[in-house]
């Protein structure tokens, strides 16, 4: 007779065998010519003047990647090395492209791959921007750039095979920028795991990450260990979601911050991060500018305090630009919050109610979006001087509906790409 438990183990091995794994696998993105001994770097006007609205061809690149795009750089700071990155952001599918950019002679050269955030298609992106096109215009210590100055040449193709369907698109407008900043910031330091990004989230790998997405700031989950550490986790759980099978199950803050440096490691490979660390990240190697630490529990608010305080000094000493603010998600964390000294100065964010946001004068409100678009209350918080924001928004037309018809200062979203495309194309 064969037992319930083997009948069992039997399905779970089947069901195991047969389940399809899925990855979205950056490409080989070798290029020769971009290779080039005699390719240099671009000069920092050449990268700022060449940002802005594309509007893309007819042909292969319209139909994939929509009609127009927005393009921006960003940087990531190794050392005493910092690299540029030529992002573009799709209205179609989520789309995303990151690139590096070079001069060869009198051409630019741009190479890099594609993603689309609604599955798993990616793909190499190469182009090309020639002297008549621009690049002469381009090089020159003060560049002038109006509508069709810029063609950008390009191919681009699927996975891992060479490049041949053609993607041209020429220099539309400048990209929007609103009369008051309005910050696009990205859910667990960049984007969910589940999305198959190639970090990740709420890892260092993913901060650097993100303002390639499109973000100009985090939002990150902290939490306590059993011994006091903050660290950077989403869920309460240890599971097979976030990390690798290794054997540990369980709370959080059941473990010591060395058990969990030595024996835990993140989907991608990495250590579950400190607060300091990402911190340290943002400050010094990125030019994100808003950090909204999303307390989980109360128990480490007062740790997530001094760290805050440590790291705007820090800020300051370094000349950035850049607000970390103490999230209040619920009314446990705010009676903690409220037991901090000179809490009412502390820079935080609240998703409670209005009241609570001026009883704890917290300088932001971040309700859900799922109870619209509440104008007339972010027009109340405006009148008190205060920003608002709003969560976790994924969906491309609703991203839309808010930035289009909506009074909030940012939105909070898992596909930054996706904010940052319908907030730069507006007009």
């Amino acid at each position: 007779m064969i037992r319930a438990s083997n009948i069992i183990f039997v399905i779970l091995i089947a069901f195991c065998s047969c389940r399809k794994e899925y990855h979205a696998i950056i490409p080989d993105t070798n290029w020769n010519l971009f290779n080039s001994p005699d390719a240099i770097d671009l000069a920092p006007q050449t990268r700022t003047s060449m940002e802005g609205v594309y509007l893309v061809e007819d042909g292969d690149g319209a139909n994939v990647f929509g009609k127009t795009v927005a393009i921006k750089w960003s940087y990531e700071i190794t050392g005493v090395d910092t690299s540029y990155h030529l992002s573009l952001f799709s209205g179609t599918d989520i789309a995303y492209f990151i690139m590096e950019g070079k001069r060869l002679g009198d051409s630019l050269l741009f190479n890099g791959y594609w993603r689309k955030l609604v599955n798993t298609e990616t793909g190499i992106i190469r182009f090309t921007i020639s002297a008549i096109h621009g690049a002469s215009e381009l090089l020159k210590p003060a560049p002038v750039i109006v509508p069709g100055t810029i063609t950008m040449n390009g191919v681009f193709g699927n996975g891992d095979a060479a490049p041949q369907r053609i993607l041209n698109m020429s220099y539309l407008r400048p990209l929007y920028h609103g009369p008051t900043p309005f910050q696009i910031l990205a859910h667990r330091a960049g984007g969910r795991t589940s999305d198959l990004l190639p970090v990740s989230e709420n890892s260092i790998g993913m901060v650097l990450l993100a303002s390639q997405l499109g973000a100009t700031g985090i939002e990150i989950d902290a939490q306590l260990t059993k011994d006091s550490v903050v660290v950077i986790y989403h869920d309460n759980q240890l599971n097979l979601r976030l990390i690798q099978k290794d054997g540990l199950v369980g709370n959080i803050t059941d473990y010591t911050y060395d058990q969990l440096y030595s024996f835990v490691r993140l989907i991608d490979g990495e250590r579950i991060p400190t607060l300091r660390e990402m911190l340290d990240a943002v400050v010094y190697r990125t030019q994100l500018k808003f950090v909204w630490i999303d307390s989980k529990r109360e128990n480490s608010v007062e740790a997530e305090r001094a760290l805050q305080q440590e790291y705007l000094q820090k800020a300051a000493a370094a000349g950035r630009d850049l607000q970390i603010v103490i999230g209040i998600p619920s009314n446990e964390v705010f009676d903690k919050f409220k037991t901090l000294p000179n809490y009412q100065n502390i820079p935080s964010l609240c998703e409670l109610d209005i009241d609570d946001v001026e009883s704890g004068n917290s300088q932001y409100w971040a309700p859900r979006f799922t109870l619209g678009l509440q104008n007339d209350l972010v027009d109340q918080v405006h009148g008190l001087n205060k920003k608002a924001f709003v969560w976790t928004l994924d969906v491309p037309d609703y991203i839309n509906q808010f930035i289009r018809d909506g009074h909030f200062d940012g939105i909070l979203s898992n596909y930054a790409s996706s904010v940052a495309y319908y907030y730069y194309v507006q007009e």
